[in-house]
């Protein structure tokens, strides 16, 4: 990732809402498969969202990941479900990851992944959870997930290369010249029943060698790879009962590890990371402290790094930069506008929060963004307004910070 020269540059997190007409042609795809029109449809698509975005104070923008598979049109979903159509090695089951309390997966360090049902979070609240007006899932719908039955490699060669072409078109047609596309980590990639890989370290390395695939073919068409990893941060929840912290740094260090070894060779100014916590509207008191894993973070070799910053229970975060050192040349993209309220931030408010991180890390190296996917999470108009306010933001702490 490049510095900021003269303003503050604006991105976002990945996920933007689909159009009505979009999410029917998904649908279809499920049903029918890829088909010349859907194909026509979504080139036209991904054209118009990045033109729009542009319109909206968007720097760098993305696909909005239109071409990520959604499972049974389970919009926000897709970030996690699109590699299952990218991936050989895997076969159906009948198991709902939000429902299905039995799936759990042991680690090294007596560590036992478990399933959304199982969650810390979701235990400590469990009358909310299970309460339908409480919102927290009110955009649920049921999701199978797939389990690994033989060795895994990567099978989305043309579905990343439609991904690519869509958005250099989008981005020639703006007048831009610097995009992202969001590809899964090898962390996240490796959260999903496994039958066939006999220890850990052999599963998450597996993920990675598929994986890397995909970043290279992102990268060498020009654009940055940004690698989804809630798997860092969102994984200390679904450990139960609660580990210590030092099992848990060993937990997620050999994703980092996988990670920097997906990324060998790789250009560092072209990939970003995009840690959170786990975009669901629920109350997250069982979160683990970015303090607590910013130095792992900070291990893998990428040029910037997106985290959760504008949500009430990480807002204060910010100060972990006070005694964090930023190596040099790279790049904090922290949200500054949130998934997990129909309140749109006040561009005051905004600018504000980019402030903060410039003081501390300098206004060259802090890319305002949101916190997480917009898509799938509050409606497309108010999506439309959180991203006004972020670009009106980002001018107002422009003006401020070179005077």
């Amino acid at each position: 990732m490049s510095l900021n020269t003269d303003h503050i540059r604006v991105t976002h997190a990945g996920s933007l809402p689909r159009t009505p007409e979009l999410i029917a042609a998904n649908a279809a795809r499920e049903a029918d498969g890829i088909t010349p029109e859907f194909l026509d449809l979504l080139e036209t698509s991904v054209v118009d969202i990045v033109r729009r975005q542009k319109d909206l104070g968007i720097d760098i923008p993305n696909d909005g990941e239109y071409g990520h598979a959604m499972s049974n049109s389970v919009d926000y979903g897709a970030w996690w479900n699109y590699s299952f159509a990218r991936l050989g090695g895997l076969e159906p089951t009948t198991v709902d990851r939000w429902a299905d309390a039995e799936v759990h997966r042991s680690t090294p360090g007596n560590i036992v992944l478990t399933s959304f049902p199982d969650r810390r979070d979701r235990q400590k609240f469990n009358d909310a959870y299970n309460d339908p007006s409480s919102g927290i899932l009110a955009h649920r719908k049921s999701v199978a997930q797939p389990k690994i039955a033989g060795p895994l490699t990567y099978t989305g060669q043309d579905l990343v290369a439609s991904d690519v072409t869509n958005l250099k078109k989008g981005l020639q047609a703006a007048g831009l010249t610097e995009g992202f596309v969001a590809s899964l980590s090898p962390g996240s990639c490796a959260r999903v029943a496994n039958d066939y890989y006999k220890t850990e370290e052999e599963l998450v390395y597996a993920c990675a060698d598929a994986m890397r695939e995909e970043y290279k073919a992102i990268i060498d068409a020009g654009l940055t790879v940004q690698l989804d990893d809630p798997s860092l941060a969102e994984s200390w929840d679904q450990i139960n009962p609660e580990p210590s912290l030092e099992d848990y740094l060993n937990f997620i260090q050999l994703r980092v590890e996988a990670t920097n070894w997906a990324l060998r060779d790789l250009p560092e100014e072209k990939i970003r990371l995009h840690v959170c916590w786990g975009s669901w509207h629920g109350p997250h008191t069982t979160d683990i402290p970015f303090a607590d894993i910013i130095g792992s973070v900070l291990q893998i070799n990428a040029g910037g790094y997106s985290f959760e910053a504008a949500n009430v229970r990480h807002e204060h975060e910010w100060r972990v930069w006070e005694g964090t050192r930023l190596p040099e040349g790279k790049v904090i993209i922290p949200g500054v506008v949130s998934h997990a309220t129909n309140v749109v931030e006040h561009p005051e408010l905004v600018a504000d929060r980019i402030e903060r991180f410039a003081r501390l890390v300098g206004r060259e190296s802090v890319i305002a963004s949101t916190d997480c996917g917009l898509g799938g999470r509050v409606h497309p108009q108010i999506a439309v307004a959180k991203l006004e306010a972020l670009g009106e933001g980002a001018r107002l702490a422009t003006k401020r910070l070179w005077k």
